[in-house]
């Protein structure tokens, strides 16, 4: 009997000391994981609130290293060539860039020329040019006059760019958009030339297919002929701001009078057609399996929101102004361009970002 308590007693001690080594496995296993989730939550804490910068990004996101540097583009530019090719929309940001560099250069080491459809700034010092070529739809059309363009009938020659393309196809830096004059049903597609019309063969051909033959005619010239060298960008669409009641305005209002942009999140308009940016998308794509890599700016969502930000009557009036029209200024108020400075200048921002990082 004495044999048998003396073998149960170490048993029972060895379960105890079993039992006490596991709760103290157990403790410090707690107290890492406290330390480990509290640093965690400080981290997070941090990044969301005082990693943010003045411009709303925390300084983590990696694709803007500072704020715009006028100096320090017209040195990526030296002894180049920055092409904007496409509407109105374009050229409101290429003004933009303009203004941008324009206070970094001495008023005798830069200078304006125009020649016809295409507007050139030259900054002399660094032997750069900042430049927009009007084609509104990247092909030829009867829309191509800088000046006389307002067409009733628009007429494209979606198989025709070469006009058009040899006067940027030597540039080092090229920025692409169009969408504004694609606007409509359907086109009127001319298998031609606007020098004997009367021999050509007409055909209408709906949107978004006949947007999708330009946009590959565009690229097919890019791939044939433009250095692989050259940085490529394309803007994605500039939304206008024409129903009001889209953003919870009144029925039948627009962009006049708006002094404060919209505020509800994941807000999206109809001012942008999403099947055709699909169709860019998609451009985009296929060129990029040949090798060739056209880099999208998205700037439809952010603009999106800015309803406050279009000249609205402040706008430049191509014909005189009637009384009637001024009785009733949202019927002549611009809610398709931009304000400057303004929206374009964030454009600008981002592509520059772009520019020095490729």
């Amino acid at each position: 009997m004495a044999k048998n308590q003396q073998v149960m007693v170490p048993t029972a001690w060895g379960i105890r000391s079993s039992f006490q080594s596991f709760v103290a496995l157990l403790i410090v296993i707690l107290v890492v994981a406290a330390i480990y989730l509290r640093q965690t939550n400080e981290q997070v804490f941090q990044y969301g609130t005082t990693q943010k910068s003045s411009s709303g990004l925390t300084s983590r996101c990696n694709l803007f290293s500072g704020k715009f540097n006028a100096t320090a583009l017209l040195e990526r530019l030296r002894n180049k060539r920055l092409v904007f090719v496409g509407d109105s929309l374009n050229r409101n940001q290429w003004i933009s860039m303009v203004c941008l560099v324009d206070s970094a250069i001495p008023p005798a080491f830069k200078f304006m020329h125009n020649n016809g459809s295409i507007n050139i700034f030259k900054a002399t010092e660094y032997n750069a040019t900042i430049e927009f070529y009007w084609s509104p739809l990247l092909v030829e059309s009867n829309s191509d006059d800088p000046v006389n363009h307002r067409m009733p009938d628009r007429i494209v020659r979606v198989q025709a760019i070469e006009k058009h393309a040899r006067h940027w196809t030597d540039a080092d830096i090229l920025i692409f958009n169009t969408y504004l004059w694609w606007r409509r049903l359907q086109m009127k597609v001319l298998w031609g030339n606007f020098e004997s019309p009367e021999d050509g063969i007409y055909k209408a051909v709906k949107l978004p297919r006949v947007y999708e033959m330009a946009l590959q005619t565009w690229a097919q010239w890019l791939e044939v002929h433009v250095n692989r060298k050259t940085q490529l960008f394309f803007m994605s669409m500039s939304p206008t701001h024409e129903r009001a009641d889209k953003w919870g305005g009144i029925r039948g209002e627009n962009c006049y009078s708006e002094t404060e942009p919209v505020i509800k999140e994941g807000y999206v308009g109809d001012g942008a057609s999403p099947r055709m940016m699909r169709v860019v998308e998609s451009v985009l794509g296929e060129l990029k399996t040949r090798r060739l890599n056209v880099q999208m700016i998205n700037i439809t969502q952010l603009s999106d929101y800015r309803k406050d930000g279009h000249p609205s009557i402040y706008r430049k009036h191509w014909e005189t102004i009637t009384e009637k029209q001024l009785s009733n200024p949202k019927n002549y108020s611009d809610c398709i361009h931009w304000c400057l400075p303004g929206l374009p200048d964030e454009w600008n921002e981002l592509l520059y970002s772009y520019i020095l990082q490729l």
